[in-house]
């Protein structure tokens, strides 16, 4: 097996070319060839992925609370999280299967997302904790950023709205300013009016991150 590529899309350069090889090997494939599978190593990763990112988000999001660094992490380290993960270094090509399970050009969700557990898994019982951390975080650390985002919109919003209308009502108003970039990649720039006049300007992925950002940012502005 060449492992040149593979190792190039995952950014890491194997001591042990047999622990790669293991992390590659999927169930349908060990149990025809009576060799181990990556579900142990799948295992392992699977714990390693949630405590790096339970230690980056610590030490990269301390305005979220613990609910929403739970709900930032199951949203990061889920299925669907790792299997684009997996499209987008190809994990597919080079995943070890049985023919039923699509040899070579393998798409189950389920299975790539796996691989990139027992990958990481991999990557730590070859080396170290940090080059499994730079990985995680290298591949996740965009899906990490949007989730937070995400997470914090209403709490950001609803405290805004709590602190402008202490002393009564107010007009609260969130306009989209611009839009750009393809469907797969927009971006988007709110702002945030009070009575008509900004106190806040963001941007996201999403009208709704973009208008949490500019709520977060005016909140940041009035604390000054």
């Amino acid at each position: 097996m060449q492992y040149e590529n593979i190792e190039k899309n995952i950014g890491y350069t194997f001591n042990n070319k047999e622990l790669l090889k293991k992390a590659l090997t999927h169930t349908s494939y060990a149990n025809m060839h009576d060799v181990e599978s990556n579900e142990k190593l799948e295992y392992l990763g699977d714990s390693i992925l949630e405590f790096i990112t339970s230690k980056y988000l610590y030490i990269n999001y301390a305005k979220l609370n613990e609910g929403e660094m739970t709900k930032v992490r199951a949203s990061v380290v889920c299925e669907d999280s790792l299997y684009e993960v997996a499209k987008k270094l190809e994990i597919g090509k080079f995943l070890i299967t049985s023919k039923g399970e699509g040899f070579g050009n393998v798409k189950n969700k389920a299975i790539l997302a796996d691989g990139i557990e027992a990958i990481i898994a991999a990557i730590y019982l070859d080396s170290n904790i940090q080059n499994a951390e730079k990985f995680i975080i290298e591949n996740l650390d965009v899906a990490i950023e949007n989730a937070s985002k995400n997470v914090g919109t209403k709490d950001y919003k609803t405290v805004l709205q709590e602190k402008l209308q202490v002393h009564g009502n107010v007009k609260i108003e969130y306009v989209i300013i611009s839009e750009d970039g393809p469907d797969h990649d927009k971006h988007f720039v709110a702002q945030v009016l009070c009575n008509d006049k900004e106190i806040g300007t963001g941007e996201g992925r999403s009208k709704k991150a973009a208008e949490m950002e500019a709520a977060r940012n005016a909140l940041e502005d009035m604390e000054a």
